[in-house]
């Protein structure tokens, strides 16, 4: 146990306001948490009417059901209508910001509710006027920036679908999600600053509008007053926002009605367009940012992400709970591994969010952010994207703080939450994220759909939940979602992790179950090996891969990254076997251990093995792997040339 909840910490905790609720309108009285969740998960209805309830959501119409049908094929809460953004501008008040912004090149901005309001509903009727209604598409090609936030909630009051991607996407990356949605209206930067350097996207807009034909209008963010040559109408954003007569006005539309489109990665084919409903998302939202995460009115939520990665969607649910927003745009690294670390105490962050990632490169690059920086505002650190590990666990409390709740966290793109995460009246163990979240019925299955504890198994939902998917854009027969999600168990929820629940009732994740290795029979977790790795100060990065061979021999390579200046000898990786050896078992060693210059990654900085093994078994490198799906695509290129000198 790394950390404890104080009584007091726990006693102004969200979650124990709700559980009193519970017992006053409910007659509900629970003893602990997992009580707690346990009933939220055999009473999925009464759970999720108590949200409803709970949360005051602002509606028309009535429901007789909260509920009806299966997976996939769930109807929540219908005959009502409401609207997202609704929800969000009735915590507009005047005494804290919106948002707080900075990005590499400029100081922090404090854009306060009156401001938000009026730019919102300026758009707005430019948008009304411009003939968009409930149900067309606006895309965006932005930064995480308060254009972007602007532009989503005149987009979202509107009734209208959001869909966004950042402008370090690939142009390729970018019309293979655009095109299969057919947006009306196209909302880009011409420009953007990162790692200190500029990059300028007006040809890449050039290339969208000859790609949509679709756009009816382009609205440009930009520094400069001039307006490119277009084959499409063009505004810029200064114009379009600055009607300071505007009425800011809310479409209430069905509760399944589509909120915004997310996308899956796309390293082996055309990203799957990830439709999710208004009510499911605002749900959602309002469960896991209060109770979860325990956001309070006026605290700052900061969580470092771009438009292109769903934290950016769920950030947002922030301002629901009542508080302040926190973005940062730009490299997490320049000019030092430090910045953000100075931006919390800058900005007075409450909750920090980040990537396992970012933890393990700042435990590499030796920060000390408690030495260096005044922290003193921060309560709380969540992590995600992927599996955090021990070590990453006990850096936080060394080197951040000793009286800090850390939220390890783990969900997707597919729900836009998470599954399991933190909980504020719980401790915190190294290496385990704290629970199942509420109204999530997750469990480890067997290969027979047998349920397992304390066992490694397939991370399963066996019970709806109202963010899944109302289903995939231009999928009408469901074909691709029920591939995605529901081939292995008919009727569950497969989400392609290995999971084990914890004697605590905790959460590990073991990685993805599609990239496992499988070595004579005995199921490895690719986090394993990573983990032991990045205990190795000379590696940067690695990714490792099990190849079956026909003979019924296996080939499990490790690649790795060495740091700047470093060259792989004999007797590093003598050291990398020890340490793989020492902290599991001869099985983990891999039979080769590779230098690369780089590790491929998906835009959304996931490590993408599957496609590196199907190239070195010899499939075709065009047929599994999208290059505009990857943030560093010409890392696949060692791989390709490795395979044919193998071969």
């Amino acid at each position: 146990m790394l950390w404890s909840p104080s009584k007091e910490f726990i006693s102004q905790s969200n979650l124990v306001r709700y559980q009193q609720w519970l017992k006053e309108k409910k007659q509900l009285h629970f003893n602990d948490y997992h009580s707690l969740w346990q009933w939220s998960v055999d009473n999925i209805e009464a759970f999720w009417e108590s949200i409803w309830q709970y949360f005051d959501v602002i509606h028309d119409g009535s429901y007789t059901h909260v509920v009806q049908g299966s997976m996939p094929h769930c109807r929540w809460f219908e005959g009502t209508s409401l609207n997202y953004a609704e929800h969000i501008f009735r915590k507009a008040n005047t005494q804290h910001p919106a948002i707080i912004f900075k990005n590499e090149a400029e100081p922090i901005q404090e854009i306060y509710w009156d401001s938000l309001t009026a730019q919102t509903a300026s758009l707005q009727q430019y948008l009304k006027a411009h003939n968009v209604v409930a149900g067309d598409r606006v895309a965006a090609y932005l930064p995480g920036c308060p254009e972007a936030t602007i532009a989503f909630l005149a987009t979202n009051a509107l009734g209208a679908v959001w869909s966004s991607c950042s402008p370090d996407f690939g142009t390729n990356a970018v019309i293979d999600r655009f095109a299969q949605i057919e947006p009306k209206i196209l909302i880009a930067t011409d420009s953007y600053q990162y790692n200190g350097k500029m990059f300028d996207k007006q040809e890449v807009i050039q290339e969208l509008i000859k790609s949509l034909p679709s756009l009816e209008q382009v609205i440009i963010v930009s520094s400069k007053d001039i307006v490119p040559v277009s084959a499409k109408p063009i505004a810029l954003w200064k114009e379009v926002t600055a009607n300071k007569t505007a009425k800011l006005e809310f479409e209430r539309v069905p509760f399944a009605h589509p909120i915004w489109i997310l996308y899956s990665s796309g390293t082996t084919g055309l990203p799957k367009a990830i439709t999710h409903s208004h009510g499911g998302i605002l749900l959602e939202q309002l469960k896991y940012g209060t109770f979860h995460n325990d956001f309070k009115p006026g605290e700052r939520c900061f969580w470092y992400t771009t438009t292109g990665w769903m934290m950016w969607n769920y950030i947002h649910g922030s301002l629901l709970a009542g508080a302040t927003m926190v973005l940062y745009d730009g490299s997490p690294a320049y000019p030092t591994l430090n910045i953000l670390w100075q931006f919390t105490q800058d900005a007075g962050i409450h909750h920090f969010g980040t990537s396992a990632g970012f933890i393990l490169a700042n435990i590499k690059g030796g920060t000390h952010p408690a030495k260096d920086f005044n922290l003193s505002s921060l309560r709380s650190i969540s992590s995600t994207g992927s599996t955090l590990p021990p070590e990453g666990f006990d850096w936080v409390y060394k080197e951040i703080k000793h009286d800090l709740w850390l939220a390890s966290m783990s969900g997707g793109t597919d729900v836009c939450s998470a599954f399991v995460g933190g909980m504020p009246t719980l401790p915190v163990y190294s290496g385990e994220i704290q629970c199942r979240a509420l109204g999530c019925r997750l469990e480890a299955f067997d290969e027979d759909g047998k349920s397992l504890s304390r066992q490694v198994g397939e991370m399963v939902i066996t019970k709806p939940m109202p963010s899944m998917p109302v289903y995939f854009w231009n999928d009408p027969d469901y074909k691709r979602y029920a591939e995605s999600y529901f081939e292995m168990y008919p009727g569950v929820w497969r989400h392609g992790d290995w999971t084990e629940i914890t004697e605590h009732n905790g959460v590990i994740i073991y990685g993805r179950s599609d990239a496992t290795l499988n070595r004579a029979g005995v199921r490895i977790g690719t986090s394993e090996i990573y983990r032991a790795v990045d205990k190795v100060r000379e590696v940067k990065d690695s990714l490792i891969i099990c190849i079956e061979k026909k003979d019924g021999e296996f080939w499990m390579p490790l690649f790795v990254v060495m740091q700047e200046n470093v060259e792989l000898t004999a007797d590093i990786k003598k050291k990398i076997n020890t340490t793989i050896r020492s902290d599991y078992s001869p099985r983990h060693v891999p039979d080769e251990i590779i230098a690369v210059s780089d590790i491929p990654y998906t835009i959304s900085g996931k490590k993408t093995e599957t496609p590196v093994k199907k190239i070195l078994m010899g499939k075709d490198p065009k047929q599994v792997v999208n290059a505009g799906a990857l943030k560093n695509p010409e890392s696949m290129d060692f791989f390709i040339r490795l395979n044919q000198n193998k071969n």
